[in-house]
């Protein structure tokens, strides 16, 4: 039996970047290439009519940009199951929060290695989530320069006290093999701790996940 095969659409106003990453993509048997597009409105356009798994979206376009693109293919039931990996020469703190906000699954720079892309294509499209290193610090960084108001009482979330630790975790960038090492837990229980997790709080990944555990408190910047 074949391996499954990975459908991916490209979405980049820029000719020559987008046929760059095609032909990287096809370089790759388990990547299909589905098709590509040059704005934010024709990669909606193209992802309810090809429903890839992945989507590689720019930021910067004319017209409809990346982060509104990303907003309309997640809350589409003609798109469901297509994930969005956001690429852009941008490292700025809110494009990052806001293509989370927006429900990407992923946000890394242009100028990654191909093989590194390769994998985060991979690991999205198994359901995971994926941040550049470096823009992970800078998120990171980012709630640490928030001005301290101190402790903060739980969030009326339904959380139990496992689920915040392992959210805690989650937040602190850990696999769920780290975490069930870190908490003396089976990996099973991980996976349906953090099932639990994204449906209590209503959260498509893991990366929405992370956003929540800073934003609440429950996670703090170099703790």
């Amino acid at each position: 039996m074949s391996a499954p095969v990975t459908t991916v659409a490209v979405v980049d106003d820029q000719a020559l970047v987008r046929s760059g990453f095609v032909v990287l993509l096809n370089s790759d048997p388990g990547i299909e290439v589905v098709g590509e597009a040059d704005n934010g409105q024709q990669g909606w356009d193209l992802c309810r009519r090809t429903t890839p798994d992945v989507v590689l979206m720019d930021v910067r376009m004319p017209g409809t940009d990346g982060i509104e693109a990303t907003r309309r293919i997640v809350t589409d039931p003609a798109c469901s199951g297509t994930k969005v990996l956001i690429l852009t020469t941008f490292d700025e703190d809110e494009l990052v929060i806001e293509a989370l906000r927006a429900g990407a699954s992923g946000f890394l720079l242009k100028d990654t290695r191909p093989d590194l892309l390769l994998h985060a294509i991979a690991v999205i499209a198994s359901g995971e989530s994926l941040l550049d290193p470096a823009v992970t610090r800078r998120m990171i960084e980012r709630f640490a320069a928030l001005p301290d108001s101190g402790p903060r009482p739980p969030p009326e979330d339904g959380l139990t006290a496992r689920e915040r630790e392992v959210l805690i975790a989650i937040a602190r960038g850990m696999s769920n093999d780290e975490i069930a090492t870190s908490l003396h837990m089976g990996y099973g229980t991980v996976k349906t701790h953090v099932s639990h997790l994204l449906t209590k709080l209503d959260s498509r990944d893991r990366a929405q996940l992370v956003m929540y555990a800073y934003e609440s408190g429950l996670a703090v910047p170099g703790a």
